[in-house]
This record gives C-alpha cells, structure tokens and sequence, in this order.
C-alpha cells in the first residue's frame, strides 16, 4: 500500500480530511489535479458550527483576525443569530484561499501527503484496497481507502458511478470579484424585482458580488464568463454600471440541487461537494464539506487502526446523508425566496411575519448556522444526545480551561463533572482511545441544557455520544458503539 487512504481532491473537504486522519495517526496521500492554489476566494465565511469546529482544533489563531457577525439572512430575510447564544459569532471575509491555505499547512506539518498536478483517471477496488490510475503514470496508487473530496463535477464519484439525483438548474447565476469599484453592502442578499444582487466588502479593497436574473437558463460553458456579461446583468438588476471595474475572477454556478444516495460504496468515500451541491445560500456548501470530513475522519482513522469495525463507518452514511439532505431543502427554500417570481411574494411576505417570533428565529438561525444538527447516538432525555456540546467552562488540573481545546487531541473526551470514581473505572479499557478528565463546570447558567449534567462523552467531532443523567444507554455499550471494544 502506497498510503491507508488517498484523498482526491485538495479543497476545504479534502485537506480537513487529510487533517483529521493525520491527527489520529494515520498515513495519508492527497492528489490534486491543478499544480497549484488558484487564489480564488470562492466561500468567503465560516458558519457558527464551523467556527467551533476549527476552534476544536485550535486553527482560528492561523485565520489572524477574523471579522464577525450576528446578522445572518434565510432567503433575503434577515436573521439575528445572536439569539442562539452561542460561544462564536460567524465570520464573514475570510477568502477560500486563506482557508486553503492554513488547512494545507496544518495538514503538512502533521505529515500529509499532498501531491499537486496529479490527476485521477481510474479506480479499481478489490477485497484489499482501491488501485487509483493516475494520468501520465505507469504504475497505479494502492490505499485501503479513497475518498473523493473533488468538487460538484468529482471524478471520483462518476468513476464509481455513484447515483447523484435530484433537481436540475434553472437559473444561472454570476460571481465576481472586482477591484476599482464602490459599492454598498448587500451582505444577505436582495431580492429585486429581476432576481437576486449581493454585495460583501473583503480584504484588499475587493468587492464580492453575487448575481442572478430570473428566468435565465443556464448555458453549457468551457470556461469561465466574460466580464461583460456580468456587468451587463448587474446593470439591468440595479441600474449601477460597473463595466469599468477591474475583474480578478469571474465564475458562473446555478441553482441545481443534487446529493448521491450514499456516501460510502464499498471503500470510496464521498465528502463535500462531491456529494451534495446546491444554491450557495449563506456560504453553507464549504461549512457543510469541512464538517462533513470532521465526521468522516475521526471514523475512517478507528477503521484503519483496527479499534473500530466497519459499524462505524457505515454511521458516516447515516448521518452526514440526513444533514446533507436538510441542506438542499433549506437552499432550496431560499433559493425560492431570492430567485422566485411574483407567485413567490405572499410566501416571502408571510415568512418575513414569522420572523417577528423568536422561535422561529432561533430555529431557522439554527439551521443556517449548522447549530440544529443531532445525530442517532441512542435514546434518552438528555437534550445533549446527539447535539455538538456548546462550549463549557471548566476548572480541570488547578487551571481554568475549555471543554472545546480538550477536544484539540481529535480524541474522545469523557468529561466527569462529578469527581465520580466509579465512572472514570467504567471508561479505563478504552483510555487508549479516549481522555478521561475530572474538571468543575465553572458558572452554568440556569436553563442550560448543561445545567445538572454529571458526566458527558464526546465523539472526536465535538458531538454528545452519551450524558448522565439522561442517556437510556450504559456508559461502557457508549464506549463500545462509538470507539470500539474495551481492551
């Protein structure tokens, strides 16, 4: 074997992946078929959950300062994400190059393999591992896994023949980045009576915008559009003439909406956009692709290592499938709002009254912050089951600490809240896998669902695997389920 897993594809899916996996030790190849970084900023902004995500592993210090925000938006409606209390706000102007960037650094300097200019041609699998045939190469790369991190058009996913149904693209829809021109923020996108116009200011005095006329179908393109069809749509929907700007990149997508109906077929993976691609609606795709792998790694790695058997790889599947799945409804749904005709009006007027309601708020701030998602980890009445554990103060080993930089180690953590020692005897056979820390909640507020919490298992991922009290689940069937069994 030439690596455990080869991941295809260097974009934010690809090297969190390459990441996670080298985190917990295992060897990783990454193949990526441009020879270098092309610089754009494509997904400008990270969601609450993907700011806790990096955080987890201790990357937000590489981001430098990160411009934040509690304004979010469904659709064009705006939403006030500080209802949801949580321990990040979400950021905005982060170019998709910096992240590439500072995940490709931390993935080298944990020992990946990153190998640019190389192209999949093939994949062959067999009861061993997966051969992957690379262009202008006479031997073939053997791993024991491939996953396909390579985007809406993944060649990864086709070569398998993954199925990839959904609703086809009904509008196409305009990206730009310019230089030499002033114009107003439209950070959540406005509806005109046209289609759709957005505006984000980022670093270096480059303005990002976003727009779609209705009713334009997509065409069939080899390349990239012509500035001028852009400035000529953005006249027609504002009435701002912007054809004397200076374009760096210009990019076309549209609002088609596709996820394979599985993620895992035999021992090729699928992560990101290779598996679902829809509206880019609130920067959501990039968020969903970086937290896909963050799921996906901690789970492949246990497989490989041979602590874990393939159960856990299957409930890779079974989750991200779900999220994904909730993904393209919620663009879906925005995607109509913003890219709606007239008929569409009454909705975007009733939902905009909702929105005077806090639950519904909070609840489609949720959605759009990745904040809602729960995952199967068994019954119980404990809110914690299956949700991220929200940033919990503690006092452990005479210093005041976090619950999410214990989690840095993209190990399991079974937090005693409790100075329970029968507890932390229950979890000592799986100690090589997971971290056992006594530490005090500091300053719980009432209301938490923290609040009267003994002890708290946490997957690798930052979500809840089992909680006392609460869990209808033995701590040691936890343990077993989610990391393999006792040694």
């Amino acid at each position: 074997m030439d690596a455990s897993v080869i991941v295809v594809g260097a974009g934010p899916a690809g090297l969190m992946l390459a990441g996670e996996l080298r985190l917990a030790g295992v060897d990783t190849i990454v193949l990526e078929r441009l020879p270098e970084r092309t610089g754009e900023s494509r997904g400008i902004g990270f969601t609450i959950r993907t700011m806790e995500v990096f955080d987890q592993r201790g990357l937000l210090p590489r981001f430098g300062e990160i411009q934040t925000s509690e304004a979010g938006h469904f659709g064009g409606l705006p939403l006030d994400l500080a209802v949801l209390d949580a321990a990040h706000a979400s950021a905005r102007a982060v170019p998709q190059s910096t992240t590439e960037t500072v995940l490709e650094t931390w993935a080298k300097e944990l020992g990946a393999d990153i190998r640019r200019g190389v192209e999949v041609t093939g994949l062959a699998e067999d009861g061993e591992g997966v051969s992957v045939i690379v262009r202008n190469s006479a031997r073939a790369l053997r791993a024991r896994y491939v996953v396909g991190c390579d985007g809406g058009r993944s060649t990864v996913r086709k070569l398998v023949g993954f199925d990839f149904p959904g609703t086809p693209a009904t509008t196409e829809l305009f990206l730009a980045d310019l230089k030499g021109v002033d114009l107003e923020p439209r950070m959540a996108g406005q509806h005109t009576g046209g289609g759709l116009v957005m505006v984000a200011k980022l670093p270096g005095g480059i303005h990002r915008i976003i727009v779609g006329e209705r009713g334009t179908p997509p065409r069939r393109r080899s390349g990239p559009p012509e500035f001028s069809e852009v400035a000529d749509v953005w006249k027609r929907l504002t009435d701002i003439d912007i054809s004397g700007a200076e374009p760096v990149w210009a990019s076309a997508f549209s609002d088609a909406a596709r996820q394979v109906t599985e993620y895992r077929r035999g021992r090729v993976l699928l992560s990101g956009d290779a598996a679902h691609v829809h509206l880019p609606a609130g920067g959501q795709g990039m968020n969903t692709s970086v937290q896909d792998s963050v799921n996906l790694g901690w789970k492949l790695a246990a497989v490989v290592k041979g602590t874990a058997g393939e159960a856990l790889l299957d409930s890779y599947h079974e989750e991200r499938h779900e999220v994904g799945r909730r993904l393209l409804v919620n663009t879906r749904a925005q995607s109509l709002l913003l890219l709606g005709r007239e008929e569409v009006s009454p909705v975007r007027e009733v939902l905009g009254e909702l929105l005077d309601h806090s639950e519904v708020v909070r609840h489609l701030a949720a959605r759009v912050s990745g904040l809602d998602i729960r995952y199967d980890v068994g019954s119980g009445r404990s809110p914690l089951l299956g949700a991220r554990l929200p940033q919990l103060e503690l006092t452990w080993a005479r210093r005041r600490t976090t619950s999410t930089a214990l989690l840095r180690a993209g190990r399991g953590v079974l937090f005693d809240l409790d100075d329970n020692a029968t507890l932390r005897g229950r979890a000592e056979a799986w100690r090589d896998r997971v971290d056992i820390v006594t530490a005090a909640p500091v300053g719980v507020p009432d209301g938490s669902v923290l609040k009267g919490t003994s002890a708290v298992l946490v997957r690798p991922d930052g979500h809840v695997a089992w909680a006392a009290p609460g869990s209808h689940h033995d701590l040691p069937m936890a343990l077993d389920r989610w990391f393999g069994p006792a040694r």
